[in-house]
């Protein structure tokens, strides 16, 4: 074919043409007749901003799809129930919050590809051929980072757990600890009534007492020992959430709940493009937030620094 001046325009035109083709062409991969069904465990406002920040990532990506909702409230009932319900017309991908969601849709959902959010528990997830997700905790290295530069001077932390629940993550932990300088002291706990002891042993022995995930040792009925127990001796506690902190703890670690969804969706999109799930890795929450109890830290004598009390996304006087 023979192009001359005069067909300047029209090879512009098959050239704008031609892209807009492939445009359309690789949007189409991703927006077809697609039904996503988004099942929360709980209405807090945590799972919800994790919906939000799902749904808003997809509308910016332009994604088109029909997104259903669905909250348990907590009970397992309810959970079979929602899933048997969406299988009478499966839906392209299901994105669960929380562990309870998640597990009944691991057990129930078939091979439908499954994003979760806001799980501690990552087994059931790495040995499902159709799930990835984003974990709810930070890695021990990253938490011990942290510890590092908050308060640089601590050098022995301790963890009460129960080995049942949490043996292999504090066996991790130990070792993660030991990269960063810091010595973990970790003290088993089989049952409730051990914890009061098992409290007063650390108090001459440790810097930091650090609280992890664990339903035997950290509840709201242990909450107030182990308020009253660092608030007595001097020890800091590290907290689960901004919410242990305002009750008394020190600090501690928190996520962006809306980037933790728009996470869950980036994975998403790339199972939609045609990415099997479980080649995508299990992701830690990217964005690191972090909360203060600046009376807590008087009470111990404790400081920091003006740059990390500006940085900080909560900060209780």
């Amino acid at each position: 074919m023979k192009i001359g001046r005069g067909s300047t325009m029209n090879w512009l035109t098959i050239c704008a043409m031609a892209i807009l083709a492939m445009s359309l062409s690789h949007g189409s991969a991703i927006s077809g007749d697609l039904r996503i069904a988004v099942i929360a465990s709980q209405n807090t406002p945590p799972y919800q901003d994790v919906a939000t920040g799902f749904q808003d990532f997809l509308k910016k990506e332009g994604v088109v799809a029909v997104v259903d909702h669905y909250e348990l409230s907590g009970n397992a009932g309810k959970a079979s129930e929602v899933i048997r319900g969406i299988m009478k017309q499966p839906p392209s991908l299901i994105l669960t919050i929380g562990a309870l969601a998640t597990q009944t849709a691991l057990l129930e959902a078939g091979d439908i590809p499954i994003v979760a959010g806001l799980v501690t528990n990552l087994d059931d997830l790495r040995k499902s051929k159709n799930a990835t997700g984003v974990a709810l905790e930070f890695p021990f290295v990253t938490q011990f980072e942290w510890m590092h530069k908050l308060l640089p001077e601590i050098k022995h932390i301790s963890v009460l757990y129960n080995p049942k629940e949490n043996q292999v993550k504090i066996d991790a932990a130990v070792q993660a600890a030991k990269k960063e300088g810091l010595t973990l002291l970790a003290k088993e706990i089989d049952t409730p009534r051990a914890l009061p002891d098992a409290l007063e042993s650390l108090a001459r022995s440790t810097d930091l007492l650090w609280g992890i995930n664990d339903q035997l040792v950290l509840s709201p009925q242990t909450a107030e020992a182990i308020l009253l127990f660092s608030f007595r001796s001097g020890v800091p506690f590290v907290g689960l959430s901004s919410s242990w902190v305002k009750a008394g703890a020190l600090y501690a670690l928190d996520r962006d709940y809306k980037d933790l969804g728009a996470q869950c969706a980036e994975l998403s999109v790339k199972i939609l493009q045609g990415t099997k799930p479980n080649t995508l890795a299990i992701a830690p929450p990217r964005r690191i937030l972090y909360s203060l109890n600046l009376k807590t830290a008087d009470h111990m004598k404790l400081e920091f620094s003006p740059a990390v009390v500006k940085n900080a996304q909560q900060v209780f006087p």
